[in-house]
């Protein structure tokens, strides 16, 4: 069995997977990170790791997991089963290297555009060569939020609502409608782009807001918010010899 961790900017998550098949996931924070862990070795075989990291994880907590577990610190460097054309792939987030990992190996043959919805949103297009060339990144929700309050006088900060309202009849709506109506305007129009090059082309929604973006888009989409704990196993397995 395999041992998937993936440290982001706002969560931890770990997977554990045989062969291809996702059995288990818990999300923890950094001062139950090591405890989640114990736990999961103490009750699953597992035989290899991979870790991912775009947050905080230092040399003292790689030094204290490699004594729990034999694992693979995912970097620029890692062998991956995809061709990377990133102009500057020392500069490309290990999360989109899984991701990208995720579509050539679940959706090969295909043109597909990954798309991230998270602390930031990225798309990203993997063509049906196996070949990734690179994609955008904007504001992820939380963000678009943030600023409105952080660089204005008299905005407040507001968490994301349920659903968006119908109207905006206060200030508070109008935040809500401005930055949820212009999320999904903004995707949508991405996908719309994409599609004039790519008829066929396969788009997947992951990320944090997966599951109330996808109540809100029109386009055909596949969400799974589990696709980069996915890639980072593709990885893993594509450089160990069991």
């Amino acid at each position: 069995m395999h041992l998937i961790i993936d440290i982001g900017n706002t969560r931890t998550k770990a997977a554990v997977f045989k062969d291809l098949k996702l059995i288990y996931t818990v999300t923890t924070d950094a001062d139950n990170f090591f405890e989640t862990l114990r736990k999961i070795l103490n009750r699953y075989d597992i035989r290899h790791g991979i870790l991912s990291s775009v947050g905080r994880f230092d040399e003292t907590d790689r030094k204290k997991l490699s004594k729990m577990l034999s694992f693979i610190v995912l970097n620029q460097k890692t062998p991956v089963p995809f061709n990377n054309l990133y102009d500057s792939p020392e500069t490309l987030g290990v999360d989109r290297i899984a991701l990208m990992a995720a579509a050539a190996t679940i959706y090969s043959g295909l043109d597909v555009l990954v798309i991230d919805a998270g602390t930031s949103i990225t798309y990203d297009l993997m063509n049906s060569k196996g070949e990734y060339y690179g994609g955008s990144i904007s504001p992820g929700i939380k963000m678009r939020y943030k600023a409105l309050s952080t660089f204005t006088s008299k905005l407040p900060y507001l968490q994301k609502p349920e659903t968006i309202p119908v109207k905006g009849n206060n200030t508070q709506n109008a935040i809500h409608r401005g930055v949820l109506n212009g999320t999904i305007l903004e995707i949508e129009g991405i996908i719309a782009q994409y599609q004039e090059e790519n008829p066929k082309l396969t788009v997947v929604l992951t990320g944090g807001d997966t599951n109330f973006l996808v109540k809100n888009l029109k386009s055909t989409i596949f969400a799974n918010p589990n696709f980069l704990l996915e890639g980072l196993n593709r990885i893993l397995i594509y450089n160990i010899d069991e």
